[in-house]
């Protein structure tokens, strides 16, 4: 199914973090007028915030962000019901189980994704297989080199309040991500959704 041009804003957006009308009119390939009306059209249905900013001399320029109702359109996976059942476990069986429990999904989604990366030959590959993989499970996941180093970044965490309640989600993630990217590569987690940040990055070197 085509993406809306509302929908592909949402998306550049979340991405993004923050964006201005002609960065976002290049990235559409539009009008800066078209966008702004874009923009403006969202602003008016709450999906989007603006907030202006001093640059310098002359104007401030306008820059646009997702309000609550817009990151509302990124929802996490079950969210509710997966705190629900993590409380639950801990209560009835303890933080030990809960560690357990974490580790045996980490395991199968090791395996998993190894087996559909075990081919791949370079970085690269491996990087473009776990990219793919990781945004069909709402992960919004991409991959980008600068300076020789390598930078996995992950937009959205479709487990996020899972997550926040429980970090050892996040300290299993990295575990598998070393695991599978290879000892021979160092990778250390340098922005974290939880810690604030709009997106979770990995630097590889």
């Amino acid at each position: 199914m085509k993406q809306s041009v509302a929908d592909r804003i949402l998306m550049i957006l979340k991405e993004h973090k923050e964006i201005s009308v002609a960065a976002l009119a290049v990235e559409l390939g539009i009008t800066k007028e078209g966008a702004r009306l874009h923009l403006l059209k969202l602003t008016q249905m709450d999906f989007v915030k603006s907030i202006q900013k001093s640059e310098g001399v002359g104007r401030p320029v306008t820059y646009y962000s997702l309000s609550q109702k817009g990151l509302s359109k990124f929802p996490n996976t079950h969210a509710a019901v997966a705190v629900e059942l993590l409380r639950s476990v801990k209560k009835l069986l303890g933080d030990n189980a809960v560690d357990l429990m974490i580790t045996d999904r980490e395991n199968q989604v090791y395996q998993r994704y190894e087996q559909e990366i075990q081919h791949s030959k370079t970085m690269e590959e491996r990087l473009e297989h776990l990219s793919r993989i990781r945004s069909e499970e709402g992960y919004m996941a991409e991959w980008k080199t600068e300076n020789g180093e390598y930078f996995f970044i992950e937009n959205h965490c479709p487990i996020g309040d899972a997550a926040a309640e429980c970090q050892g989600f996040c300290h299993a993630e990295l575990t598998s991500f070393k695991k599978l990217i290879g000892g021979e590569f160092q990778i250390e987690r340098v922005q974290h959704i939880l810690s604030g940040e709009h997106r979770c990055i990995y630097k590889i070197s």
